[in-house]
């Protein structure tokens, strides 16, 4: 690959809340990797999105951090919903972004040449039981699937947030590359199609939070919160018949729910590990640890890849966040969903209707009734079977994906062509 000796300087702008900030940074490391020293990577996000990567191994010199403000105001007190902090954000953008170039601009010396962002792509529409079947590949969604800010388009409810989402059909096309992360062998075939007939270049480069193929087990000893031991344990007396249970870290389900997931969990009689944060155990039903001790294990956090790795664990019931579906599916395990906010309705879909891997929970909301019918439906009966067989299926077209013969490598080649 031929690549200019002028040096290059690219800006990444972060999309700081939630998992976006980790996989564009594990692209930019990926670049960083892949190029030579002529190329310097300044990373834009907020103090409290870029703190967490600066503590990863072995950064490379040639990518730099900038902190710009969160645009919550001095002595502002948010509320519970996550939107909020996020239509505070994108209001002080602007500004903020271009503070950061300045920044970057004046410390390297070196004008930027490439600009590196976050992006989400959205429909809208009215009437949610309506499918999304103006979109060639997505007749199978419904607009209930929509995050509620899209569905909110237009209306007197709609948020800076939907605003911002809205205008990404008139930014993306401008863009001189698309860049997904995902595997393009898991998107219906029409979406592809279609998307590439409408953005200059649309690429797939892959899980940019892992890395395949995973590596083995590590010595269940070593892991220091015994959950790889406990699992050792029922995987002896129980098979592949462990409920593993969490909602990633943002996701906080309202109480009602996690009363309901207790007492399904304690009804249904099937083994279970719960990743519940350590405040949240005060919500659980009185007696509930003592009585399912010998049967279950709560934990403030589980390592997630390797639980889903192990051969105790038959169903995974989850928030639909794509790093954890991404996890699942690296691991062939069914899954139960509960989507809550953001793309999960429409991740949810595609685990039940399209990859066939999974069941939502009926009604969209945890009940004890609801979430025992599935559990059993997953790890009993013929339909879970099928599940099972699908997400092996899966398992193995994201390996095959991975692989030097998968369209990700070249891809990523000529993402890296283009930035340099």
């Amino acid at each position: 690959m031929k690549i200019s000796q002028e040096k290059k300087h690219v800006a990444v702008f972060v999309f700081p809340f939630g998992s976006h900030p980790v996989p564009l940074l594990n692209l930019v490391l990926k670049l960083a990797h892949a190029t030579t020293n002529n190329l310097q990577f300044s990373f834009i996000g907020t103090e409290h999105s870029n703190k967490p990567l600066l503590s990863k191994p072995h950064l490379p010199d040639n990518i730099k951090f900038y902190s710009v403000s969160d645009g919550v105001p001095e002595g502002h007190v948010l509320g519970n919903h996550p939107i909020e902090r996020v239509n505070l954000f994108l209001e002080a953008g602007p500004e903020n972004l271009q503070k950061g170039i300045d920044m970057a601009v004046a410390e390297t010396k070196e004008r930027v040449t490439c600009i590196i962002a976050d992006a989400f792509k959205c429909a809208n529409n009215s009437d949610t039981n309506t499918p999304l079947d103006f979109i060639p590949g997505l007749s199978k969604m419904r607009v209930e699937d929509l995050p509620e800010d899209v569905i909110n388009s237009g209306s007197e409810e709609e948020t800076l947030f939907s605003k911002t989402l809205a205008s990404l059909g008139s930014v993306l096309p401008q863009a001189e590359e698309v860049v997904v992360n995902f595997f393009v062998e898991l998107d219906p075939t029409s979406l592809v199609h279609d998307m590439r007939s409408k953005l200059k270049c649309f690429l797939y480069v892959g899980f940019l939070t892992l890395s395949l193929p995973l590596p083995p087990l590590p010595p269940s000893d070593t892991d220091a919160t015994g959950c790889l031991s406990w699992l050792d344990h029922k995987k002896k007396k129980n098979g592949g018949s462990v409920a593993y249970v969490s909602f990633g870290t943002v996701v906080t389900p309202p109480p009602h729910e996690i009363v309901a997931v207790a007492e399904a969990l304690e009804a249904s009689g099937f083994p279970f590990l719960w990743s519940l944060k350590e405040h949240l155990k005060d919500l659980l039903p009185r007696g509930f640890l003592e009585r399912t001790s010998e049967n279950g294990k709560v934990v403030a956090w589980a390592p997630q890849t390797e639980v889903l790795g192990h051969g105790s664990v038959g169903v995974f019931v989850t928030h639909c966040g794509c790093n954890s579906v991404f996890e699942n599916m690296c691991n062939g395990v069914p899954m139960v969903c509960r989507p809550f906010f953001g793309d999960h309705g429409l991740t949810g879909r595609m685990v039940e209707d399209v990859w066939e891997i999974g069941v939502r929970v009926e009604g969209g909301v945890f009940t004890k009734d609801g979430l025992v019918k599935c559990l059993r439906l997953v790890l009993v009966e013929e339909k879970g079977k099928r599940m099972k067989e699908n997400a092996l299926k899966v398992k193995k077209t994201v390996l095959d994906a991975a692989g030097p013969q998968g369209k990700a490598a070249q891809d990523f080649k000529t993402l890296v062509e283009v930035v340099t």
